[in-house]
């Protein structure tokens, strides 16, 4: 039986979880860390070994910063597209990549597209991840008004919740808001580890 995807934490806890699907968005990465580094959050970032690949620093900024690193797969496919030993070699790769920059391998993967078929989520079991996809949608790769993306984000909170977002401008200018605005709520705001218990790296 594999296991199923994480979409939320523990309902019984004042805890979300903001974490951020990086494929693109390069140029909106620096001041995302920024932000995030002014108002003490840690957040998890799911980034693609071919993206990382091409920006070796800002994987090493993002980790050095204190922030958790899952794998986005390699090539960003469609994961139900392809066969469970396909699948296996896009996680393998970006593991590879992100491991030889920052020294670690990541524990928590994230299915390009949400995508959640059998392939992919034993694929990512067998090498040891767990598979997370999420319980607020920011939808913010269409890059709706900031104000759009707080109100998604901030009416929708619950206990546990997993926020997707993305590298964009208007996630940019939203984070903030999104950040007082949740705290205002009564959440504390965490990395995937913290809230699944476990340790969202390993050596």
């Amino acid at each position: 039986m594999v296991a199923e995807p994480v979409y939320r934490g523990d309902p019984e806890g004042k805890l979300i979880a903001l974490t951020c699907n990086v494929f693109w968005g390069e140029e909106y990465i620096g001041r995302m860390l920024d932000i995030l580094q002014e108002k003490d959050v840690k957040v998890t970032f799911f980034i693609g070994g071919g993206w990382a690949e091409k920006f070796p620093q800002l994987v090493r900024e993002v980790y050095q910063r204190g922030h958790e690193i899952g794998n986005h797969s390699y090539s960003h496919p469609h994961p139900d597209e392809i066969s469970r030993e396909a699948n296996a070699r896009e996680i393998a790769r970006a593991e590879e990549v992100i491991k030889g920059i920052t020294g670690e391998k990541p524990v928590f993967f994230a299915p390009p597209y949400g995508e959640r078929g059998l392939a992919v989520l034993a694929a990512a079991e067998e090498m040891g991840y767990r598979t997370i996809l999420w319980s607020i949608d920011t939808v913010d790769w269409r890059r709706p008004e900031p104000g759009t993306i707080t109100a998604r984000v901030l009416h929708k909170a619950h206990n546990g919740a997993i926020v997707l977002m993305h590298p964009t401008a208007p996630t940019v200018h939203a984070l903030p808001d999104i950040i007082d605005g949740l705290r205002a709520q009564g959440y504390r705001l965490v990395t995937l580890g913290e809230m699944l218990g476990c340790s969202g790296n390993k050596k």
